[in-house]
């Protein structure tokens, strides 16, 4: 008896511009754009994926760094998680530095970038809540030119990337203000998140941002909690709050991501939520309060 190992990629392309890597995918469309490959090449691994070709980013240098543009930051979607968990970058974007540093072991954050946390938009991804509660715009590069989408329009599926298109720049905005990352895992130490919380404070419009991940396919956002607690800060004074107001807060986004589920039948109670379901609304609660407990403070 024989085996035969599944056929991998036929050609790999090592662009050394955006323009070459996007040539290179307009001129192969089923290729795929691989950076530190982290989760692209576990999906090839394990036969989930097959691609005809791959184009390799990573001797882009412009997708590496970055670079500051009208009150923004425009991060270059080859960042490495280690890079932008350095303090020269901590003291730019607080909470994506801390979602960097808590994306897995070494191995991983030496590898994995955040375009590729982007694309690959799994649920746990670390860096997604911060981008959304950040309210990040993605520049795109493709054969037509450039253009801009929400993040949050992406990871929702409501825009979609073209064929020969690649995230090329992430632009996120400079608040200067306190912004926190909270994550809880089933272990002590690195790992997958069972779910995650990012609060960001935008003083200049008064507002207090918030996204929950892993929870769902995409972060979460719960506006009505944000304008709720927003209405409660003191922005012209030392915007502390009550302990009871945390409290409601973290419990108000709980609720919000984790429904109760509708009744059987008008006028009956809604049915009791499982015990595991209990427990990660209890725990987004708790993180939802101490993420903005430590913003405020």
């Amino acid at each position: 008896m024989t085996t035969h190992a599944p056929r991998t990629a036929h050609s790999v392309t090592l662009p050394t511009s955006l323009d070459e890597a996007v040539a290179a995918l307009t001129a192969m469309p089923a290729a795929v754009p691989v950076a530190g490959g982290t989760d692209l090449m576990a999906a090839v691994n394990k036969g989930r994926l097959r691609p005809a070709g791959l184009v390799g980013l990573g001797r882009i240098n412009e997708l590496r760094g970055w670079q500051y543009q009208d009150g923004h930051a425009l991060l270059g979607a080859g960042l490495t998680h280690a890079r932008m968990g350095r303090p020269d970058f901590a003291a730019l974007i607080p909470a994506l530095a801390a979602a960097a540093r808590a994306a897995g072991p070494p191995q991983i954050r030496n590898a994995g970038t955040l375009g590729g946390n982007i694309v690959t938009a799994a649920p746990t991804g670390d860096s997604l809540p911060v981008l959304a509660a950040l309210e990040a715009d993605l520049v795109l590069a493709g054969p037509a030119g450039g253009r801009e989408v929400p993040v949050s329009h992406l990871l929702a599926g409501r825009a979609m990337l073209e064929p020969g298109e690649l995230v090329a720049f992430v632009r996120v905005p400079l608040l200067h203000a306190p912004q926190v990352f909270l994550k809880a895992t089933g272990r002590t130490g690195p790992g997958r998140a069972l779910a995650s919380v990012a609060v960001v404070l935008d003083p200049a419009r008064r507002a207090v941002r918030c996204a929950v991940g892993a929870i769902a396919p995409m972060p979460l956002r719960p506006l009505e909690a944000e304008h709720w607690i927003a209405s409660l800060v003191d922005w012209d004074g030392e915007r502390g709050l009550a302990p009871e107001a945390l409290v409601a807060f973290g419990e108000y986004v709980a609720a919000a991501c984790i429904p109760d589920q509708p009744p059987a039948a008008e006028g009956e109670e809604p049915p009791p939520l499982p015990p595991a379901v209990l427990q990660l609304r209890r725990t987004v609660s708790v993180l939802a309060r101490r993420a903005l407990g430590r913003a405020l403070s």
